[in-house]
């Protein structure tokens, strides 16, 4: 009988494509990630379903589209409801684990902003039925991941798994910011960790500024990213001697803001070093002109969630930060490889690489994620390295998605796939005409007066966004255009094309209505 493959899954945050050796970049140094790719498959055109955390993360775990699955946006948990291939995996005799970031469920306890308000001149429905589910996900089970209440272990307030692993070691937030079971073991290391952490502790240093940007007092060895590679060591040696296979989801909360990298990687990289996006400064879109007017007036305060415009100083400091942070993943992910080969566990570890979305990092003259889906944003990396049958740099150029990572390792392992599953296995089938990236904000941001909803389309040619409620929308030509700087859609030479991929994108959400659940009977 043929030996069942482990997995090592390793995903890191908000970290674009091009931020890697492997994928053209000649600055930022990631040795071990390129190794990988030197040894196994790299995916050019591999795409989020959602270029937001938690949304993406749950159609990662479901293989669904946030349609399906329902977790639109920050601050809606995935629900128990809904099936995970890590399940499949556990069910079928898998060892499970998760150390690092999570985010299935909400951390920061705040309100939400868009929330439901009666009338005040109408009966109020009782609040459970103030929602299409009656299940609407608000019940102390998917509080588990929220900061401010996290006063033990994660693993200590489970009942049972969580979707799906057996065991859970997380790490919430990001940066120097990061907290969970990360923040109670560095509390136990030094029991004034808290005064080493935020820009109110940080060092002095003022040869870089940028927003969000500070020099941590953390230092390297109690900063969230060691800790992470060092648990995962600790739990591959545990598995040298189980017979079972397993799967372990290793999962960085950088290159993430605020742009904290600690020790030695906070100047690892010179700003003057930075090459500035070709994008950087031209756009007339709405929001990339709003934003950059809040810049020069002062009224952005640039220190929240929400994209912001930046100077070339600035963006040159932010990228050569996020630089650092890379290294130092990339360092943590060497080690742990060296694990596996210590452990004898290398020859039958599958090793995946990829992130949850992408950043603007200077594209356009912008910064962080939301709203506008350029290539920086919704195209991220993806390598696949399977020591028994290596492919030896391979680079695929068909179109892929987040929610095809479940249904090639279900497949590599030889298990079957559930029903609902809407993505697919990436080295048997053949790729889909175009791929449909949603987004729903929950909050309105610079340059709009509503929250987003935003939906795109990107075929082997081209990117389309449109989005409710505005009267402009997005027209690329990536072959000819990939910078994304000349906008054809209200270009009549462009309406065949448009009207085409608006007959494309329609067909392709057709195919991406819900299957499940399926029938008890036939009528």
């Amino acid at each position: 009988m043929t030996k069942r493959p482990n997995f090592l899954f390793i995903i890191t945050d908000q970290h674009r494509a091009d931020h890697l050796g492997c994928y053209g970049n000649s600055v930022v140094k990631t040795p071990h990630i390129d190794g990988l790719a030197a040894k196994g498959t790299r995916w050019d055109r591999f795409y989020v379903a959602n270029p937001i955390c938690m949304p993406n993360r749950a159609s990662i775990m479901t293989g669904r589209m946030c349609s399906a699955h329902g977790a639109r946006h920050n601050g809606i948990p995935l629900s128990k409801d809904h099936t995970t291939f890590v399940e499949l995996l556990r069910d079928a005799g898998y060892r499970t684990g998760l150390i690092g970031k999570s985010h299935l469920q909400s951390f920061t306890g705040l309100p939400a902003t868009n929330t439901f308000e009666p009338d005040a001149d109408k009966t109020a429905p009782s609040p459970h039925l103030r929602d299409a589910y009656k299940n609407n996900r608000h019940s102390e089970d998917y509080d588990l991941e929220i900061t401010p209440k996290w006063d033990r272990p994660l693993a200590d307030r489970l009942e049972g798994d969580f979707y799906g692993f057996e065991h859970v070691q997380i790490a919430a937030d990001h940066g120097d910011q990061a907290s969970g079971d990360y923040l109670l073991w560095a509390r136990e290391q030094n029991p004034d960790f808290d005064q080493l952490t935020g820009r109110q502790n940080a060092l002095p240093d003022d040869r870089i500024t940028a927003p969000q940007a500070w020099r941590t007092a953390v230092p390297e060895e109690l900063y969230s990213t060691t800790w992470i590679s060092d648990q995962a060591q600790a739990w591959l040696r545990e598995r040298a001697n189980d017979d079972a296979p397993f799967f372990l989801q290793m999962s960085f909360p950088d290159p993430h803001h605020p742009f904290t990298p600690p020790g030695k990687y906070w100047d690892m990289y010179d700003p003057l070093d930075v090459a500035l996006p070709k994008s950087f400064g031209k756009g007339n879109l709405p929001p990339i002109k709003a934003m950059q007017e809040a810049m020069e007036n002062g009224t952005d305060p640039r220190d929240n969630q929400s994209p912001f415009a930046v100077t070339e100083d600035e963006a040159r400091a932010i990228i050569a930060l996020t630089y650092g942070m890379i290294t130092m993943i990339d360092d943590a992910i060497g080690r742990v490889l060296a694990e596996l080969e210590t452990s004898g566990l290398a020859d039958n570890t599958v090793v995946i690489f990829t992130t949850d979305h992408g950043d603007y990092m200077g594209d356009h003259g912008l910064m962080l994620k939301l709203l506008l889906h350029y290539q920086g944003i919704i195209r991220v990396p993806f390598v696949w390295h399977d020591p028994t049958n290596p492919t030896f740099g391979v680079v695929n150029s068909d179109l892929a998605s987040s929610i095809d990572i479940s249904a090639t390792i279900l497949a590599r392992a030889g298990i079957q796939p559930y029903n609902g599953l809407q993505g697919r296995d990436l080295f048997a089938t053949d790729p889909p005409e175009a791929l449909i990236v949603e987004e729903d904000s929950q909050r309105t941001m610079t340059g709009f007066d509503r929250p987003q909803r935003v939906r795109t389309i990107v075929t082997d040619q081209h990117r389309m966004s449109l989005r409710q409620g505005e009267d402009w929308g997005e027209l690329y030509d990536l072959s000819q255009d990939p910078q994304e700087i000349t906008n054809l859609f209200d270009d009549p030479a462009a309406l065949p094309v448009r009207q085409n991929l608006t007959e494309v994108m329609l067909r392709r959400m057709i195919d991406l209505q819900d299957r499940a659940p399926l029938p008890a009977y036939r009528a």
